[in-house]
């Protein structure tokens, strides 16, 4: 059934309403990256911090300072961002937020607790270097990790509770008996606020690594080794690397989650089109026969619902669906592989240390350049996986804004001109992005001070 059905006389037209959807698309798309580095780069922070104290070497001081400066700037442009997203909420869905604002609305509310206390201590803490003790000054950093954390949680189950609607009832299209908490505390929560949170810190760990391993080629290409770029690429992709393996734990148990809940989204995810037993799993040009159902279910001859089994007017667009999913997945096993020879090499390298013969060549291992500018795209690869997770979880719940409750169509303004404020926002946010890589820019240049952070140290040293 097309959009222009489902719209009512005198609602927005089809044109308005796919650019309403485009609009919280590309402002959703723009602030996650933004609410992502907001969650890992604190805690990034604290770590290198954590490791000054520990060791009293200022290389990593100097790394701590430089990233939540980073992390300050990035603080205020995603404030902005979020502030847009919440006047979109009312602006472009009212019907939504004027039905369930109710039910949803103590999730908000708590974020923005989380939100003022993140932005108090990150206060302090940027402007408490070299006026606070060593430990007070890292100690005021733990809340801005907390809350970060936090308030990520709080908005989480907003959108898990759009899946998996709870906390209420309908009685004559009126909704009562409302219980915030029990909205809060729905059956998705539990996956998809880790998922995110595991998604944030890979995210930010990739991220901040690929712009030391530009920085790393270079000191290769010089024939010199930068200590202070060979740590800033060390510790977060490190933090990467071990969030790797467990997003993927997590990720099966999402799915399976799906698979139960959300038929219609796993079998679009999948590209199940017919209700069968012993379903195969495909993935590009792989199949193996029964290999979904056993993975799903832990029974090779299981029945899994495909899109026959749906009705024609609630099944989500499968193609683009099953397209973002599969980018999800492969984009995932490449930083997934990335993160396994990390390991592999750090291990390599630290039997190699202090021996001679054939394994001196393998100190060096974790430094290789071919492995450095696979790292350079990790940081990218991380973001688009994470967008097309998103892509998965809100077209996937198509056509419902409240899964099985409210339809879209249902929710969104029904003025019409609707498209001149997806180009309002286009504008503004390309002027935003200038403005914000231009200030990160200038952060990253490193000052002449910094030049004896780097002087020359064993081959493979790191430390």
């Amino acid at each position: 059934m097309s959009t222009a059905q489902f719209l009512a006389e005198g609602a927005a037209t089809p044109a308005d309403f796919v650019a309403a959807r485009q609009q919280m698309a590309f402002t959703l798309g723009f602030h996650i990256v933004l609410a992502s580095i907001g969650i890992g780069l604190p805690a990034l922070t604290l770590l290198a911090e954590w490791r000054s104290l520990r060791t009293g070497d200022r290389v990593y001081a100097e790394l701590a300072r430089r990233w939540m400066k980073a992390a300050g700037v990035l603080f205020a442009v995603g404030a902005v961002s979020g502030t847009v997203l919440s006047f979109e909420m009312g602006t472009l869905w009212p019907g939504f937020m004027d039905k369930y604002g109710q039910v949803f609305g103590g999730a908000f509310a708590l974020e923005g607790i989380a939100f003022f206390i993140e932005a108090i201590f990150m206060g302090i803490y940027l402007y408490g270097w070299d006026r606070l003790s060593p430990r007070a000054h890292f100690l005021t950093g733990i809340p801005v990790v907390v809350a970060g954390v936090l308030s990520a949680t709080f908005v989480v189950t907003v959108n898990s509770w759009m899946n998996q609607p709870r906390g209420f009832n309908l009685v004559n299209g009126k909704v009562t008996d409302v219980s915030p908490l029990k909205a809060m505390l729905n059956p998705a929560t539990p996956t998809e606020a880790t998922h995110l949170i595991l998604a944030s810190l890979m995210v930010c760990g990739f991220l901040v690594a690929s712009v030391y391993a530009v920085a790393l080629l270079r000191d290769a290409r010089a024939g010199r080794v930068d200590r202070y770029h060979r740590l800033g690429f060390a510790i977060p992709f490190t933090l990467g690397a071990v969030c790797a393996p467990l997003q993927v734990i997590v990720g099966d148990f999402a799915s399976r989650f799906v698979a139960g809940h959300q038929p219609a989204k796993f079998a679009a995810m999948e590209g199940i089109e017919h209700t069968q037993a012993g379903v195969p799993f495909k993935f590009a040009t792989i199949e193996i026969p029964n290999m979904l159902s056993l993975m799903v279910k832990f029974d090779a001859h299981a029945t899994l619902r495909g899109m026959d089994s749906i009705p024609a007017d609630a099944r989500p667009p499968a193609e683009v669906v099953k397209t973002s999913f599969e980018i999800m997945i492969t984009l995932g096993m490449f930083l997934l592989a990335l993160a396994a020879w990390w390991g592999f090499a750090w291990f390599v390298r630290r039997r190699a240390l202090g021996r001679a013969g054939r394994l001196a060549s393998r100190v060096d291992l974790p430094w290789k350049p071919w492995f450095l500018r696979l790292a350079l795209t990790a940081g990218g690869a991380a973001i688009l996986a994470m967008e097309a997770g998103w892509t998965t979880t809100e077209v996937g719940r198509q056509p419902w804004i409240v899964y099985g409750v409210m339809r879209t169509t249902e929710a969104v303004n029904p003025s019409s001109n609707l498209r001149y404020g997806l180009y309002a926002v286009l504008a503004v946010y390309a002027v935003l992005a200038a403005a914000t890589i231009s200030v990160l820019r200038r952060i990253r240049r490193r000052p002449d001070a910094d030049a004896s952070l780097s002087g020359p140290v064993p081959v493979g040293s790191a430390r």
